[in-house]
């Protein structure tokens, strides 16, 4: 086990009804197969060891006999695989018979977890065969006592508390008050689901949609194995539908009739420390109080070295090309209202935007275009200023006063040279030295031209700096890192180039024309002199790529992933992109810039924030402007890239 990661792993075994023996061979194939991936635990469904369509059979002690006789060979199966092992079987105790998972690691059983909530409507008939347990107990299989009850936790290693694992099965996750959300409560990073829900029409969907809910709801990973299409088809049919989620997000699924078996490497650190940042989770029972209420069985493992997972190398980005539209117009739409109510509020009478032909900008003035449209007031109350100097380019300059015309919104032109040259006069500097002075000198001076046009229109300064400029100080303080509202800050580079992707996909003429030519420029501030006509200073050489930043961003915010995991989370998902040695020199970068730059973000202006990573100094991000960055960059020059 390495930085928290765990390789999980559901199985629907082929089976035929009633044969045990049968039954036990094919879970036996399952887990040699588990065993080989290095599968440190694994879930097979409901019943799977007689099949959940038995129905009468259930009552025939031969069938019960037999099935224990199956279990204690599985059980066998699992000596030296090192992996968790849960198997659905009818058990019998104190004279009933309990729909349970049976709990086995390393040749022995550890644990058994009756059905709590049994179906009995529709098609199910589980009350007919099976009881409800009552209260906790222990039981004796294979010659060893070991706890019978709902309220069990098997834990991985008593030193490592948040490996543990509850469980319940197939209708106990549909009821209000399921056991999965008490032994979350308990501790339980990790909740397994033994299942045989028939298929129906519209059934996965919601089978989808809870076991994700779910997941979102307890900070945890869920785990649900389902019956398959070898159950009896005389009044359904199975398919063997199962799911592995973690915290809202779906890792891995097996699609209905898509049976066999299915693996994901889970983070289960990661989800003990989301938990330690919501105050409103509730504390883990401490001490004895713990040991009372729940059954804690301790299962030492020898981790297996899980293989890194491939996480989305723009985890800002939706995965699924088809909720591409929608995922852009809920963005946008969070942008474009937040700046109506601004505007509103303000008695604005014009939106001002510095545009520079450049990604931010556009899209800040696309954001003002929808705002104005749902203002009910005409475009041209948008001010589109652009304010060329030593660096801009005809390219960058044409695009962005053809897209503001083509947007109808009005368009003013201040050439910014000359007040900038006085101003180097001024301050005793020699304009050919092209330092930082020279460059930010550019930038304030944009910024006091839009903050005075906007005094003189009674308007409101529209900011255009995106969320990875904030994150790493690539603004000008008091220059473009200041307006009147920050429509992008909470917008990455890598979701702003999304964004005005999409506008150009529902747009047409000339405005569908700029944006395609702004999408293929490259990203500048353009504050250095044009070398023959051509932009000479590209942003992402000086400060690293943003598909990078932005990367190390999501995953250092949302996460709190330390620098070695990160690095290595890195190397696989640009494998082929980007090698550790680059990978590693914009990383000590992005921390180094991260740490530093806080004084800007701590005086940043409202924004509307549209996710879940987030930098306002007023709710989202806290920090110190003068807080150390020494044991991150410690860790980071560990690694050998």
């Amino acid at each position: 086990m390495k930085d928290g990661f765990l390789k999980v792993a559901t199985a629907t075994p082929e089976l035929r009804v009633a044969d045990t023996v049968y039954n036990a061979e094919q879970i036996i194939l399952a887990i040699e197969n588990a065993a080989k991936e290095n599968t440190a635990l694994l879930v097979f469904p409901e019943l799977c060891v007689t099949g959940y369509t038995c129905g009468d059979l259930f009552g025939h002690r031969m069938l019960i006999d037999a099935a224990m006789m199956a279990l204690e060979k599985i059980a066998e199966a699992t000596e030296g695989k090192n992996m968790l092992t849960f198997v659905g079987a009818p058990i019998r105790h104190q004279g009933k018979i309990y729909d349970c998972a049976v709990v086995m690691f390393d040749g022995q059983f550890i644990g058994v977890v009756p059905k709590k909530n049994l179906a009995n409507y529709g098609e199910n008939y589980e009350m007919r065969w099976f009881s409800v347990p009552t209260q906790e107990d222990v039981i004796c299989l294979g010659g060893k006592w070991v706890h019978f009850g709902n309220k069990i936790l098997f834990g991985l290693d008593v030193e490592k508390p948040e490996f543990a694992i509850g469980c319940e099965l197939g209708e106990d996750l549909w009821v209000p008050e399921s056991p999965s959300t008490a032994l979350a409560k308990a501790g339980a990073t990790i909740i397994v689901n033994l299942s045989a829900n028939a298929e129906i029409v519209g059934r996965a969907a919601k089978r989808r949609a809870l076991v994700s809910s779910q997941s979102a709801k307890l900070h945890a990973a869920y785990i649900y194995a389902n019956a398959g299409s070898a159950e009896s088809t005389t009044d359904g049919v199975f398919a063997g539908h199962s799911i592995i989620a973690e915290n809202g997000h779906i890792l891995s699924e097996r699609k209905p009739f898509d049976e066999g078996m299915q693996t994901a490497v889970i983070d289960v650190v990661s989800l003990a420390d989301m938990r330690a940042k919501k105050n409103t989770y509730p504390a883990v029972h401490n001490g004895n109080q713990r040991f009372v209420e729940y059954a804690w069985d301790i299962v030492k493992f020898q981790f297996h070295e899980t293989e890194t997972p491939r996480l989305p190398k723009r985890p800002f980005l939706p995965t699924d090309k088809n909720e591409y539209a929608e995922r852009a117009e809920t963005i946008i739409n969070i942008q474009a209202h937040g700046l109506k109510k601004r505007i509103a509020h303000s008695w604005a009478k014009t939106a001002v935007i510095g545009i520079s032909g450049g990604l931010d900008s556009t899209l800040a003035l696309l954001i003002a275009a929808r705002a104005m449209d749902l203002l009910g007031r005409d475009r041209k109350d948008i001010i589109a200023v652009t304010m060329p100097c030593f660096g801009t380019t005809v390219r960058t300059k044409s695009n962005a006063v053809m897209l503001s015309e083509a947007l109808g919104a009005t368009v003013r032109t201040v050439d910014i040279k000359r007040a900038v040259s006085v101003h180097f006069e001024d301050i005793d500097h020699d304009e050919t030295n092209h330092d930082v002075t020279f460059e930010n000198a550019q930038a304030r001076e944009r910024t006091q031209v839009i903050m005075d046009i906007a005094n003189q229109t009674s308007g409101l300064v529209v900011g255009t700096g995106d969320l990875s400029e904030v994150a790493l100080g690539w603004a000008t303080y008091n220059g473009d890192h200041m307006s009147m509202y920050g429509v992008n800050a909470d917008v990455p580079k890598t979701l702003v180039r999304f964004l005005v992707e999409h506008f150009a996909n529902i747009m047409d003429g000339d405005a569908k024309k700029c944006l395609l030519d702004i999408l293929d420029t490259p990203v500048s501030p353009e504050l250095l002199p044009a070398k023959d006509g051509q932009i000479a200073q590209i942003t992402e050489d000086i400060v690293g790529p943003y598909d990078l930043h932005d990367f190390f961003l999501y995953y250092t915010i949302r996460n709190a992933y330390p620098p070695k995991k990160l690095f290595r989370l890195a190397k696989k998902a640009f494998e082929g992109e980007f090698d550790g040695e680059t990978i590693l020199k914009w990383q000590k970068k992005f921390y180094s810039r991260f740490f530093t730059q806080q004084f800007k973000r701590s005086c940043t202006p409202d924004a509307p924030k549209v996710g879940s990573v987030a930098l306002s100094p007023r709710g989202d991000w806290k920090m110190p402007s003068d807080a150390m960055s020494t044991i991150w960059m410690n860790e980071l020059n560990e690694i050998e890239a």
